[in-house]
């Protein structure tokens, strides 16, 4: 028999999964500060397996970012509509992404 430990936030459904698999787990639901410290960090692991991924998985790790996010939305019951006008206002004050730009350095004087 071999024990592996995680200690990770996981989807509702990957408990039954592990069963389905004739294996057994432990697992423990988290309280509010908890979950939503485990949120973040899962938010930072799929970000980075995003950043390594391509085609398809990166299409299914974005999709990961996703669900973290509305989950993060749903603790701190903040409305997506309000992420959305902040994304916009951002974007209009300080641009997107859509010309690629890359910062080298800044040169600055003080006097």
């Amino acid at each position: 028999m071999l024990l592996e430990y995680h200690n990770k936030l996981v989807r509702d459904n990957i408990p039954k999964i592990i069963q389905e698999d004739n294996c057994t787990c432990t697992i423990e639901i988290m309280d509010e500060p908890e979950f939503r410290q485990a949120l973040r960090q899962k938010l930072v692991e799929e970000a980075q397996e995003a950043a390594q991924a391509e085609g398809q998985h990166l299409i299914s790790e974005l999709a990961d970012i996703y669900e973290v996010i509305d989950a993060l939305m749903s603790s701190y019951k903040i409305d997506p509509e309000l992420v959305r006008r902040e994304q916009e206002h951002r974007r209009s004050q300080r641009g997107g992404f859509i010309q690629r730009i890359r910062l080298l350095n800044v040169s600055r004087n003080y006097q």
